[in-house]
């Protein structure tokens, strides 16, 4: 029934982890396909989807432009998209499957964390968790599961260098979203190279700059 989509760009150093969660689901036909959209991967990126036996395209690289194309290439009828980084927990099929029974309207995203035991990586958990319930704003580090109709509907996601998840995700509304318990955890690499404070703060600085209507070309150089 699901379609999984999967942008990378050089992904080699995480992508097999981020395939294994999912090979339980595609035994029983949970998930009919992983589509990994390739934006010119120059490790073994390529030939990991492909040993997988993942279906493999490439697009020009940027992650809204890998997402659409992933997303026109899918045949299921609900799409999973996940970061190359990210690996679900165990206990992810039920929670997907109940979610599909129960809220079909409904697009769903999981629990942001960290594969770190820092307790910097804690306190960002709880400020993500703090956002997700405030403002209904979750990244795409949280992995979305839709109706490709619904997705259709929406216009899915647009050819963005950056910001492209919280675009799609504001014209999905607050209303028409689900939080679920099931942790979606991604590598804590770039928090740990660039300082977890600084990073986060960065992230909400150009987040405030993408509200403000600054051009998204201009957010993405700030960004990095």
């Amino acid at each position: 029934m699901i379609s999984v989509i999967i942008p990378t760009l050089n992904a080699a150093e995480t992508l097999a982890s981020t395939l294994a969660v999912l090979a339980p689901a595609r035994h029983d036909r949970l998930v009919v396909e992983v589509v990994v959209a390739d934006g010119g991967s120059g490790d073994d990126t390529q030939s990991i989807a492909e040993s997988a036996g993942c279906v493999l395209i490439t697009s020009p690289p940027g992650r809204g432009e890998q997402l659409a194309a992933g997303a026109d290439a899918a045949k299921g009828p609900w799409l999973l998209f996940l970061h190359a980084d990210t690996v679900l927990e165990d206990g992810w099929i039920d929670e997907v499957r109940a979610h599909m029974e129960t809220r079909p309207d409904k697009a769903a995203v999981f629990r942001f964390a960290m594969a770190s035991d820092r307790l910097q990586a804690r306190v960002i958990e709880r400020i993500v968790r703090l956002r997700c319930r405030a403002l209904a704003l979750p990244y795409g580090d949280q992995g979305l599961l839709i109706d490709k109709k619904f997705y259709d509907q929406l216009g899915g996601f647009s050819s963005l260098p950056l910001m492209e998840d919280v675009d799609l995700v504001r014209r999905i509304g607050k209303h028409r979203l689900h939080f679920m318990e099931t942790r979606a955890t991604s590598s804590a690499r770039r928090y740990e190279q660039g300082g977890y404070l600084f990073r986060h703060m960065r992230n909400l600085f150009c987040l405030g700059l993408y509200f403000a209507g600054v051009p998204i070309a201009t957010v993405k150089r700030i960004y990095g």
